[in-house]
């Protein structure tokens, strides 16, 4: 298989109290406050950017699409990790896996699993796995006040 390399990536994000503010993880819309954010704050899409980036020593999401630039005001995530799976490969890199934790105690993901699952795949070109946690009412994730999602990926040189 060549080199082998993973990668760890994080994201966190507050429930917004804009009732305009859209829901969005791995590019599926879901019902229920939206998140805050620069771009569309799809925390499952960033954690897998910042995932990717660190395995193929790409530096990380804040130094590819930092929120000070208007370039990514509401940005597309799912847009911007299409970019960085062209940029990790452009290195030589293929991604062997995804996959993906949210930490929520809404919104419930099994009904719309398999969707983010397949958008996911379409755009890294690899098997994708998304899970959804609960932390049993503890803490601010607990108490509702946002949500995370943890990626680590795998990526390789043929």
């Amino acid at each position: 298989m060549g080199e082998v390399r993973v990668g760890q990536g994080f994201d966190v994000h507050a429930f917004s109290g804009d009732p305009g503010r859209r829901m969005v993880l791995a590019g599926v819309e879901f019902d229920g406050p939206g998140l805050v954010g620069h771009s569309d704050a799809d925390a499952v899409a960033h954690a897998c950017i910042d995932a990717l980036l660190g395995a193929a020593g790409l530096g990380d999401i804040g130094e590819r699409y930092p929120d000070t630039d208007e370039r990514f005001a509401k940005a597309d995530s799912m847009a911007l990790l299409a970019d960085t799976v062209a940029a990790v490969r452009a290195e030589g890199w293929e991604v062997g896996n995804v996959d993906c934790s949210v930490v929520a105690e809404a919104p419930r993901l099994a009904p719309r699993r398999d969707e983010m699952r397949e958008r996911l795949e379409a755009v890294v070109g690899a098997p994708v796995r998304v899970t959804g946690r609960r932390v049993e009412g503890l803490g601010a994730l607990g108490r509702q006040e946002g949500l995370a999602c943890l990626a680590v990926v795998l990526v390789h040189r043929p």
